[in-house]
């Protein structure tokens, strides 16, 4: 720990989303948690998100009306609205053309000028409402403030020395787009270069906030290794190493006021470490939700949440499966459904199949829905990440705490979070390594209860709360304006 003790921050992140306003994935969890616990370290703390069709506004205050946005040959106008959120200030920035849409929250032929026009809106409330020291971009929808910073607003007094963090959770979506778009964004033509936004012809949008950015910050530390790589860089491994004097993974916490199997509002029953009783009762639980039969209550019940894509390891759960179903005497819980927009239903199609030859043993839920992700979290006996690449990871902190004993793939946030006392990791990325460790992990289950108790009450142990994360980017800011 640097320590900067007398040293407060102010704080405007930037993020496509956030919990529990709008959320797709892991982002909005992260950007709704680590606000709050930075706020209690003493920080002030803003956050800028586009105000969806989803997003209810009866709460929320008009504080800017009709801001004129400029993207490239293209005006918008915007509101912003801002609400208070537990001591975090929450603006809206509300362009009803680009956001005011139904479906899924990306995806759209205009992403990149709907995220253009809402990063020119954040710099804007940084200019005019919440005037940071630190201005914290995530992942390429926020990446163009960066750019726009250090170009259109390079000589402006009060932006100009904004120190910029930009944070990666996922190089896969790294904002890319055809040579097409480059004329939308009203940016100078000297930034499409290989080494600024330039992506093998195309535009990359986070490459901007890459090389402009004073921090980058990946969600683990394993992470910040990997990306670094030929197999996880996705084309931008050289560019990382090259900015890698700047670049550090801090693990993402746990919010344990939502996901704690002591006081969880979603689960039949509650349980601690030293009385696992009420863990018994969420399996009974479970498994009327999928109206399994009572006699797996003596299978181990493997636990699946997940998006159905390759990236989660769910091409060799399709090959495991089988001979775990026909051979080892388990049962499945899964929840998942294919990544929008791009969808790969042939796992949908995989998880149905599989619950109509095995009907009494598998249980499936395609799409999403928070409260049953709650219940596989607290009724399963194991849960599974075969993951490709995992930059963080939530559901293994998840599973930890709720004595829900985890099977991973050691990459990413899994292999930081996950070791031989909590769980069973394995290396290869190959269906017979996967399978071995969960045999290993069945046979334990079967033959030694009193190790896996003991395996159970270890990982739920474990704090892998905010708490530890906040203070790492507290010393990131500081480090930064001091």
């Amino acid at each position: 720990m640097m320590g900067f003790p007398n040293q407060m921050a102010r704080i405007l992140m930037v993020a496509s989303e956030a919990a529990p306003f709008a959320k797709s994935g892991g982002l909005a969890d992260v950007v709704g948690a680590l606000p709050h616990a930075l706020s209690a370290l003493g920080h002030e703390v803003g956050v800028v998100v586009p105000r969806y069709a989803s997003i209810s506004l009866d709460e929320a205050q008009r504080v800017w009306q009709n801001q004129v946005i400029a993207v490239g040959p293209h005006r918008f106008s915007a509101d912003i609205f801002a609400v208070n959120d537990r001591g975090v200030t929450v603006y809206f920035a509300d362009i009803p053309p680009l956001f005011d849409r139904p479906g899924t929250l990306y995806g759209q032929a205009d992403d990149h000028l709907r995220f253009g026009a809402f990063c020119h809106a954040a710099l804007a409330v940084a200019r005019f409402l919440f005037t940071p020291d630190v201005l914290h971009l995530h992942d390429w929808q926020a990446s163009l403030c960066a750019s726009y910073l250090r170009t259109r607003y390079d000589m402006d007094p009060v932006l100009r020395d904004l120190k910029v963090v930009f944070t990666i959770h996922n190089l896969e979506y790294n904002g890319r787009f055809g040579r097409n778009i480059w004329p939308e964004l009203g940016l100078p033509d000297w930034l499409f270069q290989p080494n600024l936004l330039e992506y093998f012809g195309d535009v990359a949008l986070m490459k901007g906030a890459i090389v402009f950015a004073d921090a980058i910050t990946t969600v683990s530390p394993r992470y910040a290794a990997e990306i670094q790589t030929p197999e996880f860089g996705f084309g931008l491994d050289g560019l990382l190493r090259a900015n890698a004097h700047k670049l550090t993974g801090i693990l993402n916490g746990v919010d344990y006021s939502q996901w704690s199997p002591e006081t969880d509002q979603y689960i039949a029953a509650h349980y601690a470490a030293n009385d696992l009783e009420g863990k018994r009762i969420c399996k009974q639980d479970l498994l009327a939700q999928f109206d399994l039969p009572a006699e797996n209550m003596d299978r181990p019940l493997l636990g699946i949440v997940t998006r159905f894509a390759t990236q989660k390891g769910i091409d060799i759960i399709e090959q495991v499966a089988w001979p775990l179903l026909y051979n080892d005497d388990v049962a499945f819980a899964v929840l998942g459904s294919a990544v929008p927009k791009t969808p790969d239903v042939r796992f949908e199609h995989f998880f149905e199949h599989l619950r109509s030859v095995f009907p009494d043993r598998v249980g499936i839920y395609i799409g999403f829905n928070n409260a049953l992700a709650h219940k596989i979290e607290a009724g399963s006996d194991m849960f599974l990440m075969p993951s490709r690449f995992e930059p963080c990871g939530l559901n293994q902190m998840y599973s930890l705490r709720y004595g829900t004993v985890p099977l991973v793939r050691a990459t990413g946030g899994l292999d930081d979070t996950v070791d031989s006392e909590t769980g069973f990791k394995f290396w290869g990325y190959w269906p017979p390594d996967f399978l071995s460790c969960i045999r290993v992990a069945l046979d334990e289950f079967r033959k030694r209860p009193a190790d896996w108790k003991h395996r159970m009450a270890a990982g739920m142990k474990r704090d892998y709360s905010w708490d530890a994360s906040a203070r790492h980017y507290s010393d990131l800011y500081r480090s930064l304006i001091a």
